[in-house]
């Protein structure tokens, strides 16, 4: 059984408590229980699978057993990282096909995909040759400077 936390529900929920000024949001569904409060932006969450529980404070989510944490290819020597904030978009058009999928061979200087900021699509590029191993984003949501987008082993 898969006990991997969506981090896009967690980045969206807290996207929603920002727009709306809540203080404080709860999402559950039969494999977790998801809360967020606004003061030091808390985040805890629970799944009923395994006890996997994790508690945030500004930016960084981990789980307490170290079975998954959301920063776990922040350090992935074949993490390409956003170089900047802004909307990340996987094609260069939405009639075209995503610059890369699983199982793709690049090589350095790859275009991987887009990062728009300011109205300026910027382009994010392979910094190593190998295989798309995951994607970690999908295409229209928000990025922050440093955030894994995808793995290239």
């Amino acid at each position: 059984m898969n006990n991997q936390i969506d981090t896009k529900v967690i980045n969206k929920l807290a996207e929603v408590l920002n727009k709306n000024n809540l203080s404080e949001l709860e999402y559950e569904d039969e494999k977790c229980r998801i809360s967020i409060k606004s003061a030091a932006m808390s985040v805890v969450t629970t799944s009923a699978q395994a006890g996997v529980t994790a508690s945030s404070g500004e930016e960084n989510v981990t789980v307490k057993n170290d079975e998954f944490s959301i920063d776990d290819y922040s350090n992935n020597a074949g993490s390409v990282k956003a170089p900047i904030v802004g909307v990340v978009y996987l094609s260069p058009d939405p009639t075209k096909p995503d610059y890369v999928n699983v199982g793709d061979k690049v090589k350095e200087g790859d275009i991987v995909c887009l990062i728009e900021a300011m109205k300026t699509f910027n382009p994010v590029k392979a910094h190593r040759s190998g295989i798309v191993t995951k994607i970690l984003v999908e295409s229209g949501d928000p990025v922050e400077y440093g955030e894994s987008l995808l793995i290239i082993e």
